[in-house]
């Protein structure tokens, strides 16, 4: 039996107004299916988030407010053909690979219940199968100094990188990292999808609460440890009553 890597991969990838997975909104996104000795199909999308564009969100991603109205389409839009894409993908037994996985799909999640569409999980459910470069990278590689980033992980993988910052340009690259950190690593690229993503779980809970400790530990840092969560690959989204689903 191939190995994860060796087979199709569905790479996923946002940009968006701000980094409040509760809050923000999509304005970019991309599934891309590649790898598996097939070609590469890329899916886009520009959203109009229905809300002002932060400029220092502009910046980074270079989509502005003015440009979001003009060209997006509507949110409700987008994200149910971006839920409907992922879940495709899922459902035909494809890993997601998501370079910080739980922001990207706990933003799919929140925006998808605020449009009224119904949520990837609630969809797929135990299907959802998640590759997260930033995850893997931290744990077999804890104390390589440096930044974390995707563009970081691309330099350090040796990793071409085409326009950071768009989705479909880092969907793609984050699924090279993926690749790469399989091919160096026999016990990642040797695992059964399923106990890899089973071993993410424990692995972002254990890297989140040791940065958690840090901040606490920090001066001037302490106020942040309280926003760090150490759920993966999504945050569940809270009920009115305020417990998780």
């Amino acid at each position: 039996m191939a190995a994860w890597f060796e087979g199709r991969l569905a790479g996923f990838d946002l940009e968006t107004t701000g980094v409040d997975v509760e809050t923000d909104r999509i304005v970019t996104a991309c599934v891309v299916q590649c790898g598996g000795g097939t070609p590469t199909q890329s899916f886009t999308w520009l959203a109009d988030p229905g809300i002002d564009i932060p400029e220092e969100a502009a910046k980074v991603h270079g989509i502005t407010t003015e440009r979001a109205r003009a060209e997006g389409r509507p949110a409700a839009e987008v994200v149910e053909q971006l839920v409907a894409a992922l879940a495709e993908s899922v459902l035909a037994g494809l890993p997601v690979v998501a370079m910080n996985a739980s922001f990207d799909l706990t933003i799919l999640d929140r925006e998808a219940r605020r449009h009224g569409v119904q949520p990837l999980v609630d969809i797929v459910g135990d299907d959802l199968l998640v590759v997260d470069p930033r995850v893997l990278d931290k744990q077999i590689d804890p104390y390589r100094r440096g930044g974390r980033k995707l563009e970081d992980l691309c330099r350090h993988y040796e990793v071409a990188l085409d326009g950071a910052h768009s989705a479909d340009a880092d969907a793609i690259a984050a699924c090279r990292v993926a690749w790469r950190i399989a091919t160096k690593d026999p016990r990642i690229g040797g695992a059964p999808i399923s106990a890899l993503h089973l071993w993410q779980v424990s692995w972002a809970r254990k890297q989140a609460e040791s940065l958690r400790e840090y901040f606490a530990r920090t001066p001037g840092k302490e106020s942040w440890a309280d926003g760090v969560r150490t759920e993966w690959p999504f945050i569940p989204a809270q009920r009115a009553g305020g417990e998780a689903p």
